[in-house]
């Protein structure tokens, strides 16, 4: 019966470890450290509106540095060449701000483009960041 008691509480705990051992993993995860990429635009979206032919078609997507570390933006580009990007060169330091800039073609017709970013913040899945436009150029 001795026996049988001690391997039932040295069961008990083997079980309180593994669930303390869980819970501090879990909390590790959700504590990420790095750089962290914040968009002011809802949605990561910046809605055009209806525009016109003459319009530049330039619009720019602000967003911070959230983390503790600099966030570097490797790659922005879109699968149309009727989009031009432009990325900051330089590393942005953790609270400070940055903006890519989107350039649209203007060609008549409605807007549903999408960007994707390349970045190293560890908010997003493998930091990369899909930003759309939309609207309607009339």
């Amino acid at each position: 019966m001795y026996i049988y008691l001690q391997l039932k509480n040295n069961f008990k705990m083997k079980n309180v470890a593994s669930f303390i051992a869980v819970v501090l993993f879990s909390a590790i995860g959700y504590a990420q450290n790095g750089p962290k990429i914040e968009f002011a635009a809802p949605d990561n979206t910046i809605d055009y509106g209806k525009i016109s032919k003459t319009d530049n078609g330039v619009r720019s997507f602000e967003f911070t540095n959230t983390g503790d570390a600099p966030l570097l933006i490797v790659g922005a580009e879109s699968t149309l060449s009727s989009i031009v990007v432009t990325k900051p060169a330089a590393a942005i330091m953790p609270g400070k701000k940055g903006k890519i800039d989107v350039k649209y073609n203007m060609a008549s017709g409605p807007i549903r483009k999408t960007i994707t970013v390349e970045t190293n913040a560890v908010n997003y899945p493998d930091g990369r960041v899909a930003l759309k436009i939309k609207g309607e150029v009339l």
